[in-house]
């Protein structure tokens, strides 16, 4: 299934992408996505219902965050071997952590802020794995057991804030606008191998980044497991499993007001973002 949520801010209604690409709404079934619905059990339940028996949502609405009750972000840095060597740091020998702040999450063709005193604000394409339930202490085998699926996300990034003015990377990570995620919530079911996924982005109209998750360092069993270990994993939470290279701290050419980006991971659907003065 891949499940959605649509309308204004703050307004967003529930629904699913039927087979034919239409936009079907679910209020009738269920008030929101959210934990119960994202679920084994709810997933179950949500498929029992045939699409053609839903009502289809009318013309273009803004499309919202696919889901509901995200307690946090983890963030895994410098997970594709080329992103670290064009970043100019050493391949990690275990996943780096960070935490991305939940009010930095966005509609997939929000636009994306840049904040006041930024000079370096940067795209970061990257696939999102969405936990389905409570895990901590997860073995690797049965790691992808706790997903409820998976999504594309935008790992916006002002890298002075990270990397130049001291400390932790999240304060380079968790402005408003920071999180563009979705379109769709993808469950598992439709993504059988989370490693062998196309991931990519455009720049004004220029492919900047083009990779697989089969060049990952850490896969996303190995990232739920780790993670698993440090801090309890709550249905709803998200891990952004890392970039591959072309970024623009790596090309030297960041983010400017009116650029226009475009990015998708394959079957996970397609974001576009225009970049906005604060």
């Amino acid at each position: 299934m891949k499940l959605v949520r649509y309308g204004a801010r703050g307004r967003e209604k529930p629904g699913l992408l039927a087979p034919d690409g239409s936009l079907r709404d679910l209020s009738a079934h269920v008030a929101d996505i959210g934990w119960n619905e994202i679920s084994d059990a709810g997933q179950k339940r949500l498929r029992a219902i045939d699409p053609a028996t839903l009502p289809k949502v009318k013309g273009k609405p803004r499309l919202g965050v696919p889901f509901t009750g995200i307690s946090k972000i983890v963030g895994i840095g410098l997970n594709y071997r080329a992103h670290a060597l064009e970043a100019g740091m050493p391949i990690p020998a275990e996943p780096v952590m960070f935490i991305k702040a939940t009010t930095c999450l966005t509609g997939p063709n929000d636009g994306v802020i840049q904040p006041i005193g930024s000079s370096k604000l940067d795209y970061e394409v990257e696939l999102a794995i969405v936990i389905g339930r409570e895990t901590r202490h997860v073995d690797e085998a049965r790691a992808l057991d706790h997903v409820a699926g998976y999504c594309s996300f935008n790992d916006v990034s002002e890298r002075a804030f990270q990397i130049e003015r001291g400390g932790q990377w999240d304060k380079g990570k968790g402005y408003d606008s920071f999180g563009p995620l979705g379109p769709w919530l993808v469950t598992r079911d439709e993504v059988p191998d989370p490693q062998a996924l196309r991931l990519w982005l455009e720049l004004n109209g220029e492919r900047v980044q083009d990779s697989s998750t089969a060049d990952m360092i850490f896969g996303c069993a190995h990232i739920v497991s780790y993670v698993s270990r440090f801090m309890t994993l709550l249905p709803g939470d998200v891990i952004c499993t890392g970039t591959p290279q072309g970024v623009g701290m790596g090309r030297g050419r960041y983010l400017q007001v009116g650029d226009a980006l475009r990015l998708a991971v394959d079957g996970l659907g397609e974001q576009n973002q225009t970049i906005l003065a604060a």
